[in-house]
């Protein structure tokens, strides 16, 4: 019996050229899996054609709730933003998918996994280090780094298919890559290769609109959390990927959540794109406004340094480490208490509080208000400030001292 490899399966023109690439150079038998992470009507008609290009079979593996609950979840509740800017939607699939080809290769005794992630990206690192964790015994195939891999554009593997009596609904023409799951879509590509260039919005938004064009009226939307977990929208409880769902069409209405970014990748390089994360931005900005009630300074202190860790980690692909398993485990320790509700109004790509309540709130009206509360006395606050700048006046007072010399 011929030895089966697990195709990491997009049903794109790189994965189904892979196929018969595949069967030609290595003999094996070929299983898709394509891991639905809420790619949406992408999906549509994958069988049909990874089977008509060679494939034993496909697996559709719905993990929408999974991603959700289990890889969403933890990196909103660390506030996890990669660069200032972007909210991972790419890097937090990619551990979940590889845990599926695993699962997969698994059960049909498979001995090896081939992506089709390039060699100049990050998704290669998170495909394999994802893998290596899981089943370090499992060969990895890289076809884009593979000597017998010759196919260098669009037009090489519309051949290389049609060569193999393969006719498929794809053009030569150029389009943005993109990526995209419940969380988020990417765009790369096109103008966007120069960062002198202006993004063509209009012929590149899929989630959303540009701010200009949403709607001249705002819309108050309210969220509630439990112990850092969204549990319902405008009062209503949902799943966390339903939540995500309704922020996505609301975000997208009113222009929430367009990112232009140069990141730095992993591989030494910078790169240009333009995300969209409608719903994942509305989440994010909530739930930070409820810990600015609950979290006591020191703590959220640390745990924003902690957030910025566990985005570069999250991003670089080590999701399965015990790096990330011990951060998750203090971040989750601060969410014991960061329950409540946050309203606030969308206009125009902005997100505008409009009020939070916790049953954990610091806040207290009358330590903060301008009049004298029972809790602080303002002559307290002497005190404090002799003893709280007292190095910084015996600096002051050695260099007078040594400047009258």
């Amino acid at each position: 019996m011929k030895e089966k490899v697990i195709l990491a399966y997009s049903g794109g023109l790189d994965t189904t050229a892979i196929i018969p690439w595949l069967k030609e150079n290595f003999d094996y038998e070929v299983i898709c899996v394509c891991v639905d992470c809420g790619q949406g009507n992408e999906l549509d008609g994958l069988e049909e054609r990874a089977k008509y290009c060679g494939a034993e079979k496909l697996y559709i593996e719905n993990v929408i709730d999974e991603f959700s609950d289990e890889y969403i979840v933890p990196c909103v509740k660390a506030h996890a933003v990669y660069e200032n800017k972007y909210l991972l939607g790419t890097s937090m699939a990619r551990p979940l998918i590889a845990k599926k080809l695993v699962e997969i290769a698994r059960k049909e005794g498979a001995t090896a996994i081939c992506h089709g992630a390039t060699g100049k990206g990050n998704d290669q690192i998170r495909f394999e280090l994802g893998i290596k964790a899981l089943a370090p015994d499992l060969k990895i195939i890289a076809a884009w780094r593979n000597e017998k891999w010759t196919l260098d554009s669009r037009e090489s593997e519309i051949e290389y298919c049609k060569q193999h009596g393969i006719e498929l609904p794809f053009s030569a023409d150029n389009s943005y890559s993109r990526d995209r799951n419940l969380w988020h879509i990417s765009h790369e590509g096109l103008e966007l290769e120069d960062p002198a260039n202006e993004p063509n919005y209009d012929h590149l938004l899929v989630l959303g609109v540009r701010p200009e064009k949403a709607p001249d009226e705002g819309e108050y939307v309210t969220l509630s959390f439990e112990k850092g977990v969204p549990t319902a929208i405008n009062g209503v409880k949902k799943k966390v990927s339903e939540i995500i769902t309704d922020l996505n069409a609301l975000g997208g209405k009113h222009g929430i959540g367009i990112v232009d970014i140069v990141e730095n990748r992993v591989v030494g390089m910078k790169s240009r794109g333009v995300y969209e994360t409608p719903g994942g931005t509305i989440l994010y900005e909530a739930h930070q406004q409820l810990e600015e009630l609950i979290l006591d300074r020191e703590t959220l202190r640390e745990k924003e340094e902690m957030g910025n860790k566990f985005a570069q980690t999250v991003y670089e692909g080590k999701w399965f480490s015990p790096l990330r398993e011990a951060m998750q485990a203090f971040i989750d320790s601060t969410q014991q208490y960061v329950t409540g509700e946050v309203k606030f109004k969308l206009y125009k790509g902005n997100i505008i509080k409009a009020g939070t309540t916790s049953p954990y709130s610091l806040y207290n009206e009358s330590i903060a208000s301008f009049k004298t509360g029972d809790l602080y006395d303002h002559h307290d606050a002497e005190g404090f400030i002799n003893l709280f700048g007292l190095s910084t006046k015996v600096r002051a007072m050695k260099h007078q001292e040594l400047n009258k010399q």
